[in-house]
């Protein structure tokens, strides 16, 4: 039985990126309830001109925050797993991940730039979501379900159109919250 053990386990390390850590979901969750507190109580009580520009602005801080928390989490654990954080596995993670995130940041500002600003948090939703869908066959099947969360969020915020923000708060934050707690018990403490 511990051999079966430890081949299950070492073919799960050379078919699945597991050095994703927990801590980057919550870190990603609290950066991202930070962004939307900021866009709600500064910069959409401000009338400017400015007011596209400024939301862009907050929300690339709290993705490249975001990043940079889950780069740093992620590579503390596999390093404490004494395992390589980039390997053919990991890019071939991050490109699935990746060109969902990419179509949908492009769609994303094509709305921007239509001033078609009702739809963006729902299409960042779906396209988030649609990304880890994608991922999830090359890491935790967590991710997975965070990824059909973040899509219901994102129909629900096309849904009603001018809750947006409460749906990106919600996605991108609570949702990143319980995700990462769940991962770091179940993963992260043994």
């Amino acid at each position: 039985m511990e051999d079966l053990k430890a081949i299950r386990e070492m073919m799960e390390k050379s078919s699945k990126f597991l050095s994703l850590s927990g801590l980057a979901g919550v870190s990603a969750g609290v950066t991202a309830i930070a962004g939307a507190a900021i866009a709600y109580f500064y910069i959409l009580k401000e009338c400017t001109d400015n007011l596209k520009i400024l939301l862009l602005v907050d929300a690339l801080i709290v993705l490249a925050v975001s990043i940079c928390f889950g780069f740093y989490f992620s590579w503390r654990k596999a390093r404490k797993n004494k395992q390589k954080l980039f390997n053919k596995l990991a890019f071939k993670t991050l490109y699935n991940l990746g060109v969902p995130l990419v179509v949908g940041g492009i769609v994303s500002l094509i709305l921007i730039y239509r001033n078609q600003t009702d739809l963006v948090a729902a299409m960042m939703l779906i396209f988030y979501g649609l990304a880890l869908v994608n991922v999830s066959k090359f890491t935790f099947n967590e991710v997975h379900y965070l990824g059909i969360a973040e899509i219901v969020l994102g129909i629900a915020a096309a849904l009603f159109l001018y809750h947006g923000l409460l749906f990106w708060t919600i996605g991108f934050g609570f949702c990143h919250i319980v995700y990462g707690i769940i991962m770091y018990k179940k993963y992260d403490l043994k």
